[in-house]
């Protein structure tokens, strides 16, 4: 007992550096009816990538005949700049110059039949906050999607410029969620612009004590070995990723960050951790697993750090799949984890997904 106790403080320790702690990734949602119970969008791809020079490409996927698209700077506006008429699948580029500059062009794709979809580029081209991106977007495995303009994933906001600060403005973000410790948080405080309210939801608190649902030191053991049979570019993710589910303390933290995007009905919301990949990114999985996000989507959003950070080696799949391996180890699946790990209940659930999905 007196090891355990000892390996469990050590690990608490470690976890308190920022180092060793990332957000895991989830199973399936819940098989219960969604609130969102309409005919789904009738898009099965659909993306917008900005281009360097400032132009734009867009591609869709659907079974209409024509898909009009038009040019909006806010996900929930209507009329804009009309850029074209193609086909129901197809593609349209927008030349450098044709949209004059705004806080963030949205795209929307209006079939000849059916509901209307909105996309845009994720990334917000925050000078200072590289890794700072929409997690909408994203196709649902039942057919919806995950509205863009509500929920953002960010590296460390400590550095924004009064620039980034107005262009946040300009997409009404009024909720920031702080997954960093206390060292990390008073070595690099959040630089906001006025009115937006900042939430604490650390991911390596000791507020509730050190505690742990499996055993630390076989968890331990089986992370190190893992990573070592895996190849791991750095041991310490490869561990600290499935602590992000047996650490009780986390299991708080990401319990908070799903209720808080799910209550903030006054705008968006943003949350993040340093380098806006580990803890940030289990978040992310979290968010979009619950949402009905297929896994090979949330491990591509996950992967796509590497290219937002500009380091290939920033993440590496292993250490998510590691996390959801621990959910399925402590809980069994999913829909346990969510209900008796991270507490929350179905109506919680149905309401995160009513805001966040299509119709």
């Amino acid at each position: 007992m007196r090891t355990h106790r000892t390996a469990g403080a050590v690990l608490a320790a470690a976890l308190l550096t920022g180092t060793a702690m990332a957000p895991a990734a989830f199973a399936a949602p819940p098989a219960a009816a969604s609130a969102v119970a309409q005919a789904a969008v009738p898009f099965t791809a659909a993306t917008a990538a900005r281009a360097a020079d400032g132009g734009y490409a867009l591609s869709w996927a659907s079974p209409a005949g024509s898909v009009t698209v038009t040019a909006v700077t806010s996900p929930d506006a209507t009329t804009g700049t009309a850029l074209g008429t193609a086909a129901g699948t197809g593609s349209l580029t927008v030349a450098p110059g044709t949209l004059p500059e705004a806080g963030r062009w949205y795209f929307r794709l209006v079939p000849d039949s059916g509901s209307p979809l909105v996309v845009a580029d994720r990334s917000l081209g925050l000078e200072s906050a590289r890794n700072f991106r929409d997690i909408g977007g994203y196709r649902t495995t039942d057919g919806h999607w995950v509205r863009p303009g509500l929920v953002y994933r960010s590296n460390k906001l400590s550095g924004l410029t009064d620039a980034d600060q107005q262009r946040l403005v300009s997409q009404n973000l009024t909720l920031d969620v702080d997954l960093r410790n206390a060292m990390e948080r008073h070595d690099d405080p959040d630089r906001l612009p006025a009115g937006v309210t900042y939430q604490v939801a650390d991911v390596v608190s000791l507020a509730h004590g050190i505690r742990f649902h499996d055993s630390a030191l076989m968890t331990l053991a089986e992370a190190i070995a893992a990573g070592l049979f895996s190849g791991s570019s750095n041991l310490g993710q490869s561990i600290g990723y499935p602590f992000m589910v047996n650490f009780v303390g986390a299991d708080y933290a990401f319990h908070d960050l799903v209720t808080a995007v799910t209550t903030n009905t006054s705008g968006a919301t943003v949350f993040h951790c340093s380098a806006g990949k580990d803890r940030t990114g289990w978040g992310t999985a979290v968010l979009l697993t619950l949402l009905g996000v297929p896994r090979e989507t949330v491990e591509a959003d996950f992967l796509a750090s590497n290219e937002y950070t500009g380091n290939p080696k920033a993440v590496e799949l292993d250490w998510l799949r590691a996390a959801f391996a621990e959910v399925d180890h402590i809980y069994g699946d999913f829909d346990t984890y969510v209900r008796e790990g991270l507490r929350l209940d179905a109506a919680t659930v149905e309401t995160l997904r009513a805001r966040m999905l299509t119709a």
